[in-house]
């Protein structure tokens, strides 16, 4: 065989052999992929010819297939659509799937390999395939009272709210508004379809956006949680050692002051940690800020799990975010939850139940059990710790106590329980002259024995500047939810 003849056969062999290559990742790495893709019209075709798994909530379906008289046999419906539609998504011929349609889209659909038996049982018994249910760790009055609440604050406010369980992580509530309706995403009226998909998209208020984990925001004062605990953890402070309390502090490389949000004194020059927690003092954090060092707080933040991705049931989480190497005044602005500091209401809760679970932040879940058709368990949960030690139990304790007189008789009075001890603290986040504040507020209950720890974020409430606070606004509502999981 002559020198050309040889190369051509060499380069033929190795495109077969390329092709070969290709065809084996195609249809064995990426089967898994492609089959579920939004676009993937087949598979799509297929998947509306079956009976949907149901998603549910102590036992009620929120999300279930109905039989109907037309090509697709079966219509994928929400009866409590506005409420939960951030969790159920939607699922949609045009459109594809959202939220927990999509991420569990393999057991609802019934191509989950793990029910392959399923799957050759309805063969052979002549049978249409079946999609598997998925039960939420939702506790349904922790989600209506947080739900209405947000809804009370009147139909153009905009915030969200998250509730877990602090010994778990299991999400208890988390609800964001606007909502709404995946019913109409879902129609089999395609031409419906297409105006509710453009019409949702083109509000500006984003109601298709999960605002407990889609978006960060700047956390304010409650991020002064954080601080308190690098500060108890660095051994250079106490609840009770002294911080400036007065009217102003001064930022060093810069002749702007950093000063109170009302503009007075937090009770004198000098006041207590726990007092200065207490009355919210921009002035007494400020200057702990720069004490302890950007770094040092940072590295608090990144234990709580800023910077990280630590949840995976739904999709689009954001990580939470504090400022790589600030500067003194920006440290100084970043112990007080400003500057460039931003997290979602998710990780604030996260912080709350940190503290609440004696130093230890468990990894949030949502989904809680997984069955096949016939009911057999597929799958169920097993919390996990996404990080211990993050402070000490003894700070723990010490910052309870200090969140605990937040709530006897500082700026968080709004969120008392009768016979509960309740920790928390209230934030208002400042952003830009054009736009009102965020009012924040995070807390947990009982402090004694913690049930439940929760975040509550008012982005937008259209109401008149001054009478936007955390505890006017935002802890009314997170004291609804702990008292619907505690009874």
């Amino acid at each position: 065989m002559n020198r050309p003849i040889r190369i051509m056969s060499i380069f033929c062999m190795l495109l077969f052999v390329a092709l070969l290559a290709n065809a084996t990742y195609l249809q064995y790495f990426q089967a898994s992929a492609l089959n579920s893709h939004n676009d993937n019209k087949r598979v799509r075709d297929a998947e509306y010819s079956r009976k949907r798994g149901a998603i549910l909530v102590a036992g009620r379906s929120i999300a279930v297939s109905k039989q109907v008289k037309d090509q697709y046999k079966y219509l994928r419906a929400y009866p409590e659509a506005r409420e939960y539609a951030h969790l159920t998504g939607y699922y949609s011929y045009i459109y594809g799937r959202n939220a927990l349609e999509l991420t569990q889209n393999a057991v609802l659909s019934g191509s989950d390999p793990r029910l392959f038996v399923n799957r050759l049982s309805d063969l052979l018994g002549n049978s249409a395939p079946k999609g598997g249910s998925v039960t939420l760790t939702i506790n349904p009055q922790a989600q209506k009272a947080a739900y209405d609440g947000l809804k009370a604050l009147g139909p153009h406010t905009e915030g969200a709210v998250v509730a877990l369980n602090p010994s778990t992580g299991a999400i208890l509530a988390m609800t964001s508004t606007p909502s709404y309706n995946p019913n109409k995403l879902a129609s089999h009226d395609f031409n419906a379809v297409q105006k509710a998909w453009n019409k949702l998209n083109a509000n500006p208020r984003q109601p298709l956006l999960n605002r407990a984990i889609q978006n960060i925001y700047p956390p304010g004062s409650t991020f002064k949680l954080v601080t308190s605990a690098a500060a108890l953890s660095s051994g250079r402070f106490t609840p009770q050692s002294p911080v400036p309390g007065g009217t102003s502090l001064d930022l060093p490389q810069t002749t702007t002051n950093l000063v109170n949000e009302n503009g007075m004194s937090c009770g004198g020059n000098k006041i207590t940690l726990t007092q200065a927690l207490v009355v919210s003092c921009n002035v007494s954090y400020g200057y702990v800020g720069l004490t302890l060092g950007g770094e040092t707080l940072r590295k608090q933040a990144e234990k709580f799990g800023f910077g990280e991705h630590y949840f995976d049931d739904l999709n689009g989480q954001v990580p939470s975010r504090f400022p790589q190497h600030p500067d003194p005044p920006q440290t100084a602005l970043s112990a007080i939850g400003q500057y460039d500091v931003a997290a979602t209401p998710l990780q604030m809760a996260m912080v709350a139940s940190g503290i609440a679970d004696n130093g230890t932040v468990m990894r949030p879940y949502l989904v809680d059990e997984v069955r096949a058709p016939d009911l057999s368990v597929l799958d169920k949960t097993t919390p996990e710790p996404f990080r211990s030690n993050v402070i000490s139990p003894s700070v723990a304790r010490d910052l309870t106590t200090m969140m605990e007189a937040v709530v006897q008789y500082g700026t968080g009075t709004t969120a008392q329980i009768p016979g509960i001890k309740v920790a928390g603290k209230t934030g208002t986040a400042q952003t830009t002259p054009s736009r009102p504040p965020y009012a924040w507020f995070v807390c947990f209950a009982p402090a004694d024995n913690p049930q439940v720890a929760v975040a509550v974020l008012i982005q937008n409430a259209h109401i008149t500047r001054s009478e936007i606070s955390g505890s006017q606004l935002a802890a009314p509502i997170a004291k609804a939810v702990m008292q619907a999981v505690i009874k």
